[in-house]
């Protein structure tokens, strides 16, 4: 069974299967509603229902309270259809957005590399020729066996080689589904992914310098981001700025300095918090939001900053672009979250993208 949900303001009808949630059938047709933590917690998701009947499944009641219920809002992330459907949602046009439709694909595991003690680099071919079509920057879900469901999972691979997907997945301490990765999977085994998710890309319309601020395996979408920018052929300056503990954990940087090497418009400052002293590590010693603000002399005016990583890293490097006169409107953040990272209370100055 299926029903007609309509799309306001922009007029669209599309096909719901009866159990598919709101948000999905949306995204499937490539349309894209505001979303974030797609577990009913977060609320970023919210829309007023203004024809029809829905089940609102696993809202949350802090996220969705009793009277917006009775006023018909609902969460589009758990929120399933029981007739034909009216919403209307806030749908901000973004030129740069190519608004691709979410689907499901299937392939093998190609190759595991470790790529830090804490980090695996894995990497799927899909069935289809053509691989899967994104954005650098979005990310995928990838479906893991016996019971553990979907993860998600940046692109560190460029647009261009979609056929073969890279992933960099680091660990989590009990999570069942990095630990699966880490431990269980192997080369040849088979997967399935949907995607492609996100509004983390470069706005490349602005035609401004680029700032990206990474840590961990936060790396993966500006990695994506820079590597697609560069085989563009884009002029203007690009910096990334990325950090980590020690050197071991310091991946793809000789390939950076290659990279720099070989483009003049990129530049690439590493940082490192807590290598050991006496090692022959030359760099930044210290955090990201210190290396950056060292780099640019406190100075991020006409700039365009992408923020990757835990959310201390993040926290720090907002007050650190504001602080040199940078601001919302320039200034972007990945959002993964988790069940429970929805929970966390993040500033209300800084929307999902």
């Amino acid at each position: 069974m299926s029903y007609e949900l309509t799309i306001e303001p922009l007029g669209q009808t599309i096909e719901i299967e009866a159990g598919q949630t709101i948000l999905d059938a949306a995204l499937r047709a490539g349309i894209y509603l505001p979303h974030a933590c797609c577990h009913g917690l977060c609320a970023t998701c919210k829309v007023q229902v203004s024809d029809g009947e829905v089940d609102h499944g696993e809202a949350s009641s802090f996220a969705l309270m009793d009277f917006e219920r009775d006023e018909g809002k609902c969460l589009a992330c758990c929120a399933r259809a029981e007739s034909d459907l009216v919403i209307e949602a806030e749908i901000e046009e973004d030129p740069d957005a190519e608004n691709l439709p979410v689907r499901d694909f299937d392939g093998a595991v190609s190759r595991i590399e470790t790529l830090t003690p804490t980090i695996k680099g894995v990497w799927i071919t899909l069935d289809e020729p053509a691989g899967i079509r994104f954005q650098a920057g979005q990310y995928i879900n990838l479906e893991l066996p016996g019971g553990i469901g979907s993860r998600a999972f940046s692109i560190a691979s460029v647009p261009s080689a979609a056929g073969e997907i890279e992933l960099n997945i680091r660990i989590v301490p009990g999570g069942e589904g990095t630990a699966y990765v880490h431990e269980r999977m192997r080369a040849g085994e088979r997967v399935r992914i949907s995607g492609p998710y996100g509004r983390f890309f470069v706005k490349k319309s602005a035609r401004v310098p680029v700032l990206f601020m990474a840590g961990g395996s936060g790396l993966s979408s500006p990695r994506a981001m820079i590597l697609d920018l560069l085989e563009e052929g884009f002029e203007l300056p690009v910096t990334l700025v990325y950090g980590q503990r020690s050197r071991e954990e310091l991946y793809y940087h000789e390939d950076f300095l290659a990279l720099a090497g070989k483009h003049a418009n990129f530049r690439y400052v590493p940082a490192l918090s807590h290598e050991p002293e006496g090692t022959d590590w030359t760099g930044f010693r210290g955090f990201v939001h210190e290396a950056a603000k060292a780099a640019f002399d406190n100075d991020f005016r006409g700039h365009k900053a992408y923020l990757c990583g835990p959310p201390l890293m993040i926290d720090a490097c907002i007050t650190t672009l504001m602080q040199g006169r940078l601001f919302e409107r320039d200034i972007y953040t990945e959002k993964f979250i988790s069940a429970a990272d929805a929970q966390q209370i993040r500033s209300p100055l800084f929307k999902a993208i």
